[in-house]
């Protein structure tokens, strides 16, 4: 992860942080690689303080999400999942079978991606990339 914590990063915008989205917030800095949907970070946060609601959650990560502090994903299965939007780069191969999102970066592929924008006349300044797939059996 890079940048600052979620917490700052929403300081910083002036955003108000209630002791609710606190937890919100830092149960998001502790999900980096699972990508939860909201009804998973509502499990996890009210782990932490039962007094917080489904619908906390979904305000709390619509106003991250306007604020540009959390990026929302939807990888075909109906649930939008979310990750901090000052991530590094990478991309996601998901587990049709299990819903299990793997992240992944490979140059040989960044690599191709710039090559095709350029020859298309393009300068490339971002990109996508979701792959889908079952494991294979042995």
């Amino acid at each position: 992860m890079s940048g600052a914590s979620i917490i700052k990063r929403c300081e910083d915008m002036g955003l108000r942080m209630t002791e609710q989205r606190r937890v919100i917030a830092r149960v998001l800095e502790d999900a980096h690689h699972d990508h939860p949907d909201v009804e998973g970070l509502h499990a996890r946060a009210a782990a932490v303080d039962n007094r917080i609601s489904l619908a906390t959650v979904y305000r709390t990560v619509k106003l991250f999400e306007e604020a540009g502090i959390l990026v929302k994903n939807e990888f075909g299965d109906g649930r939008a999942r979310y990750e901090s939007a000052d991530r590094d780069h990478h991309d996601h191969l998901i587990d049709l079978a299990t819903g299990e999102v793997i992240e992944f970066l490979d140059p040989e592929i960044e690599a191709l991606q710039e090559k095709i924008a350029t020859k298309l006349g393009f300068e490339l300044k971002g990109h996508r990339l979701e792959l889908y797939g079952v494991r294979k059996k042995d």
